[in-house]
């Protein structure tokens, strides 16, 4: 019972968080494109009234009129619509699946017991959850005060992109190192979104809420408050796509498990952020192919780099030898199927993992090539909480029928 309720929350989670993402995200992409489509008005008392650009729109049978005003308004309504609930949905869900799922088994799920490094390949489960939560906090400061020391009243903001990439690319090293495959692609894209929910809630949000004060006392709101907003709002639609790819990553093992995982994870985040530029770009009127061109160069660079060499059931074919799958099937019973049944027996687990069940040769059959894929990569078992050997795992790589 305490499994299934387990799966259940994580379900119900899940869900919020999927449906928060797509709600802010969806916002956030939405007013990027309305901000880089607005034109100058045509009409001279819009542009007394202080009316900067405008768009027209049509969308489910109706018209809409959309303007923005450069100075304050003749009157701001009670109703005024804020942003940001949605951001704050997303990363409270988000960090709540994180911790349900992740650091209450840390052993299984965060530590990395082949890392380089012998001190990070050796860290117990309280204190790999400590590093993870580190990571992401440091992640914030870093970002934060490069932001802050590069570009404070946003006149140097090419340089501090070139800084923010480099500093997520360090991330992304970093995450292969300190954490297990999967889990390092899940915390590189939660620095990401962390940032992006920070951004919101220390800089966006506090700076609409002065610009409001100042406006409604019948001041001149400070500019640098609108500037530093727009800086974190571009910022975050770079994130987006990204982080999008980063989170849906642990369904595909082939890019955590790679040996060079950390440059797999650059070349689709920067992959995403130039496709992203591309629509940002055409929303200001221009289409400039090159982004998105580029953009498709890195991921098949990424699909060259991510492809399987040779070897295993090649060369056990070549040598006459293949083992039969009953042979298989008697070591994955032994070191997969506790997690890996219809019923397991493995402390947490109502159903199992990704719905692969092993409990039939038939099942495995079905499944050989994502089995044999994930054992000779040594990500299955988890942490090798089974302790397969080289052997099985070899004789596992050089099935072939």
């Amino acid at each position: 019972m305490e499994a299934y309720l387990h799966e259940f929350t994580n379900m119900l989670l899940r869900w919020l968080h999927v449906i928060a993402a797509i709600a802010w995200i969806g916002e956030s992409i939405y007013f990027v494109m309305l901000d880089n489509s607005l034109r100058t008005p045509k009409d001279e008392s819009a542009r007394r009234r202080g009316v900067a650009g405008e768009m027209w729109a049509v969308h489910g049978g109706g018209f809409y009129h959309n303007q923005k005003y450069a100075t304050s308004p003749e009157g701001l309504p009670d109703d005024l619509h804020w942003s940001y609930w949605k951001a704050y949905t997303t990363w409270l869900s988000g960090f709540a699946l994180f911790v349900l799922l992740y650091m209450a088994n840390p052993a299984f799920y965060l530590v990395n017991p082949d890392s380089a490094w012998a001190w990070a390949a050796g860290l117990s489960g309280w204190q790999v959850n400590l590093l993870a939560l580190a990571f992401l906090l440091l992640g914030w400061v870093v970002y934060n005060e490069l932001c802050k020391r590069l570009s404070p009243n946003m006149e140097r903001d090419g340089l501090l992109s070139l800084a923010v990439a480099v500093m997520i690319v360090i991330v992304a090293y970093l995450s292969t190192q300190l954490f297990s495959g999967r889990a390092a692609f899940l915390l590189t894209g939660a620095v990401m979104a962390t940032a992006m929910s920070a951004n919101v809630f220390f800089w966006i949000i506090p700076g609409q809420r002065r610009m409001v004060k100042a406006m409604r006392a019948g001041e001149t709101p400070d500019p640098l408050d609108g500037k530093r907003g727009k800086q974190r709002s571009v910022h975050n639609t770079y994130f987006t796509l990204p982080v999008v790819l980063l989170m849906i990553s642990n369904h595909y093992a082939f890019l955590y498990t790679h040996e060079h995982a950390w440059l797999l994870m650059a070349l689709f985040i920067i992959a995403g952020a130039l496709i992203r530029q591309f629509f940002v770009v055409m929303h200001a009127g221009k289409i400039q192919s090159a982004y998105p061109v580029a953009g498709a160069a890195l991921i098949l660079v990424s699909l060259w780099l991510a492809m399987p060499q040779g070897g295993g059931s090649d060369t056990a074919r070549a040598a006459g030898y293949g083992p039969s799958l009953e042979e298989v099937h008697a070591i994955v019973t032994e070191r997969c199927v506790t997690c890996h049944s219809q019923s397991p027996s493995q402390p947490g687990f109502a159903s199992p993992p990704a719905g692969v069940a092993y409990d039939t040769q038939a099942q495995l059959q079905q499944l050989m090539a994502r089995t044999k894929q994930v054992v000779a990569s040594g990500y299955m078992p988890l942490g090798n909480m089974t302790q397969m050997t080289e052997a099985e795992r070899a004789t596992i790589a050089a099935w072939s029928q």
